[in-house]
């Protein structure tokens, strides 16, 4: 049995990391484009988007491990029913409950991994992530200067450039009009110019070369020009607020602290204490079906003799799919009190789990049982029945007589 048992585990390791390396690069894949655009857009650094997609890593892994696991575990079973391997193991007395050991070694190690990530590690990185969309709608994290476009900077601000060099170091063909907060207003043209940092982290020089330079204000009778060969204008950075504290959103509460609102006392109000049990129980059942994983996927493995439909493989990933959407929508009823929250959660758990024990009870107690042979044979018959309104086109072969 060792032996059968390492067989076992290498055959839902290698698609159980496929699917979840898959998965994830999708679900990155999908993001990757919106963020492009929106860090564009807000005129921030391209390398803030690998930051963001790391902290939106967590995410896409508490949502691939369960349909990782199930198709790992599926795909192993169904290469041992096709193969005849799974017969010849239950015909020497191994029973199904003997091979489940190692898909529910998988399953608590998955389980405590999620756990760990939907309870303590996605929380914080949501946070971080929302941190880096504020820091960049800010500009903290610095604004890339479009070439041959006005940007403004603050309120007191607007820079034109023709050219930049070396990463944006150099700029050339610059204007720039600036209002300081004494009233006045300083308007120059320059051939080139840098950006250089100070002591002070609230101010900045901005160094420019062969231009001219027109200063308007009350000190003033009339507007002052002057043309300079170097002239260092100093520009104060706008204040920025600091980034909220973490927990506006029940996602980015550990459990213990949502439990605190949960049931605690925590909570500022009842809508509050609402939505995090609601959070809190969609955390737990999101979790917990883990577990009802593997007996769904053996249920579905097996096909029927003399078949090898993938229909159970389809029908697995359209079950775990459509729970998880039933789960939210779930959640946000609770959340807004159309019902309690640990009904709409865990009815639609325990409903699953009966489903889930009666598939496997049919496939492991009854002879030639087979859980969905009543979807194969309704597929089957609507395949005739396709195949029959497209006819087949018959080639008659023509032999030459000598």
């Amino acid at each position: 049995m060792a032996l059968v048992d390492r067989y076992l585990a290498r055959n839902i390791a290698i698609p159980l990391a496929g699917t979840l390396v898959l998965a994830a690069m999708l679900l990155v894949l999908d993001k990757m484009l919106r963020l492009f655009d929106f860090v564009i857009t807000a005129g921030g650094p391209v390398s803030v988007v690998w930051r963001m997609l790391a902290n939106l890593l967590p995410e896409y892994f508490s949502l691939g491990i369960p349909i990782g696991l199930l198709l790992g575990i599926l795909l192993a079973f169904r290469k041992l029913a096709l193969s005849s391997e799974l017969d010849a193991l239950r015909g020497i007395g191994i029973g199904y409950g003997r091979l489940l050991r190692v898909p529910y070694a998988f399953a608590v190690a998955l389980l405590l991994a999620n756990i760990a990530i939907v309870g303590w590690v996605d929380p914080y990185a949501r946070y971080r992530y929302e941190g880096l969309r504020f820091d960049l709608k800010s500009g903290s994290l610095g604004a890339s200067i479009k070439v041959g476009e006005f940007n403004d900077f603050g309120k007191r601000m607007t820079l034109r450039i023709d050219r930049s060099d070396n990463n944006g170091t150099h700029l050339h063909g610059i204007f720039t009009s600036l209002d300081d907060k004494s009233g006045t207003r300083i308007a120059a043209t320059a051939a080139e110019g840098q950006f250089l940092s100070t002591d002070d982290p609230d101010t900045i020089i901005f160094r420019l070369k062969h231009g001219r330079l027109v200063q308007e204000g009350k000190a003033f009778a009339t507007p002052r020009t002057l043309s300079f060969q170097s002239y260092d204008l100093p520009i104060n950075l706008p204040a920025i607020d600091p980034f909220r504290r973490r927990g506006n959103e029940q996602k980015e509460l550990t459990l213990p602290e949502v439990y605190g609102r949960a049931y605690g006392g925590v909570a500022k109000d009842h809508k509050q204490e609402l939505e995090s049990r609601a959070n809190l129980h969609f955390r737990l059942v999101e979790v917990v079906m883990m577990l009802m994983l593997p007996l769904l996927a053996v249920a579905l493995a097996v096909p029927p003799k003399r078949s090898n439909s993938s229909l159970g493989i389809f029908v697995g990933i359209v079950l775990v799919v459509t729970y998880h959407k039933v789960n939210q929508y779930a959640e946000g009823a609770g959340a807004q009190g159309r019902i309690l929250p640990e009904l709409a959660l865990w009815l639609p758990f325990l409903g699953l789990v009966a489903l889930i024990f009666w598939m496997y009870h049919v496939l492991a107690h009854r002879p030639g049982g087979q859980p969905i042979g009543a979807l194969e044979a309704t597929f089957s018959r609507i395949g005739k029945t396709v195949r029959r309104l497209f006819p087949r086109r018959t080639l008659g072969r023509i032999e030459a007589s000598a």
